[in-house]
């Protein structure tokens, strides 16, 4: 078809007109009811494979039905994975007979009793190492001198100083502790510790998408736990305890004492699912374009409930709205050329597991979509951003990496739309907190999709703790990210061509 200049800029014009028009349609107001009810306390927090999870997953599939979007796996909104989880129960710990308390006296993850079943273990040699710190560049090395291989090392909690810089919040002081000890050939470390306690330590083991292996060989143990002062205090031989703050007084060296530890380790199968709503396209129907976000979070600790609202809430409710929108300028005759999927997924906190689950199990040929859109957290403000233009900017990633085409679309709505500051430092391949890697996106650039990932920067504040709530969100500016993200899929979906695949990922590998 020969299409005049006049007639082109006519046409270009009204299309440009009916995307100001429905994108028009994402309010604060309708965001701000969809959240209220998604992030509210009738969802627990929405943890993967728990009864919140699943309401959530009944209110987006009810929504995406009322939008008129069809079913996005056969004839279900929900393509349900299997989750294989470890639960510890039954703990038992005695020195020398005695017992000791759960929580209270001791505490340790399931990665540190290894096997399943009825599980038992004893241990009698000891080596106290004080701090158990190794650093050669300030010619440390607590376990000097020591003689740890087939003994449990123990240690003090502390003594290490916090890198300064964006990592301080995800450094571990005892990972280091850990591996000096296993060097060395310890069997495991026992970390003494005052820190009062919070929270219950959690009994249930990291949600996998593969079932556990079977073994024929004996499982190796390395056992490492959180103990108090006076279990420590029995393990050397005194009968009464020894304050924390008096342990640095405690002769290093070895100590002989009957430690016994056993539990019941089981695996579970769980269930969890990813909800997808389509709204088809027209003549390039074959081909697609993802907007994506997840709508699980932590769920509860005993009765406190970890909301997350912007994480990532605040990303479902945008793909929601986004699909309200796209399905209104559908019914006015404004139909996508290509096929939009509209998908919220679980597990992205437990590992990406939603996002990967589909990404081996798609329901479309990957190699006909044009991008993914991802959004996961838009809701907020970075607490580190010291920039003058406070709320008014995205931080965008991907736009310089597998399609050269992306970065100009979204750069060309906002200036035309939205203007937002765009902020690409999480592109940087150096980048420490390693964003690119951290959402689900992720699981179609590996595959080979471009994508964008749009996301607030909220890693301080209130990022995963009960205080992500509602109303802490700013949906004024959460509005205009979400059109931001409406009027890039737009264009993709309506373009001439998908887009090209032709520019490398240089960040390296999750």
């Amino acid at each position: 078809m020969i299409c005049l200049p006049f007639a082109c800029s006519v046409a270009m014009a009204q299309k440009e007109d009916a995307a100001a028009k429905y994108a028009a349609l994402i309010t604060p107001q309708a965001l701000r009811e969809k959240l209220t009810i998604l992030a509210g306390p009738d969802m627990e927090g929405r943890e993967t494979a728990s009864p919140g999870q699943k309401k959530a997953a009944a209110y987006i599939e009810s929504q995406f039905r009322s939008f008129g979007l069809k079913p996005g796996n056969g004839d279900s909104y929900q393509q349900l994975y299997p989750v294989y989880q470890d639960i510890l129960s039954n703990q038992s710990l005695r020195v020398n007979g005695r017992p000791f308390t759960w929580d209270k006296d001791y505490s340790y993850s399931l990665q540190s009793i290894s096997g399943s079943g009825d599980l038992n273990f004893t241990y009698n040699q000891f080596v106290f190492a004080g701090y158990g710190i190794v650093d050669s560049a300030k010619n440390i090395n607590d376990f000097a001198g020591l003689d740890l291989k087939g003994k449990i090392a123990i240690v003090l909690d502390g003594g290490v100083t916090p890198p300064a810089g964006p990592r301080r919040g995800f450094f571990n002081p005892n990972a280091a502790k850990v591996t000096a000890a296993r060097n060395r050939g310890a069997v495991g470390l026992l970390i003494v510790s005052d820190a009062p306690r919070t929270n219950p330590t959690s009994v249930k083991g990291r949600m996998t998408l593969q079932p556990p292996a079977v073994s024929t060989t004996t499982p190796s143990q390395f056992l490492v736990a959180i103990i108090s002062d006076e279990l420590a205090s029995a393990l050397i031989g005194r009968t009464s305890r020894v304050p924390f703050a008096q342990w640095t007084g405690v002769n290093k060296g070895n100590y002989t004492a009957e430690l016994k530890v056993s539990a019941t380790k089981k695996n579970e199968t769980l269930e969890s699912s990813n909800v997808i709503g389509i709204l088809p396209g027209t003549d390039k129907k074959d081909e697609y374009v993802f907007l994506t976000g997840h709508y699980d979070h932590l769920g509860k600790t005993g009765d406190v409930i970890y909301y997350g609202a912007d994480d990532d809430g605040s990303g479902s409710v945008g793909v929601m709205q986004m699909a309200e929108a796209f399905s209104a300028a559908a019914k006015k005759g404004n139909k996508p050329r290509r096929t939009m999927i509209f998908m919220t997924v679980s597990g992205e906190e437990k590992g990406l597991l939603g996002s990967e689950y589909y990404s081996e199990h798609p329901t479309i040929d990957l190699a006909k979509a044009s991008a993914d859109l991802n959004t996961d957290m838009i809701g907020r403000g970075d607490t580190s951003r010291k920039n003058t233009d406070t709320l008014n900017y995205i931080y965008v990633i991907g736009h310089d990496k597998l399609s050269s085409e992306l970065a100009p679309i979204n750069e060309g709505v906002n200036k035309q739309y939205t203007n937002l500051i765009l902020d690409y430092k999480y592109d940087d391949p150096n980048d420490q907190n390693r964003i690119y890697f951290r959402s689900d996106h992720y699981n179609f650039a590996r595959k080979g999709v471009p994508i964008l990932f749009f996301y607030d920067g909220m890693l301080g504040a209130d990022y995963h703790r009960p205080t992500d709530t509602v109303d802490k969100i700013q949906f004024d500016v959460m509005a205009r990210r979400a059109q931001l993200v409406f009027h890039t899929a737009w264009v993709i979906a309506n373009r001439d061509n998908m887009l090209k695949r032709d520019t490398p990922l240089n960040m390296g590998t999750r």
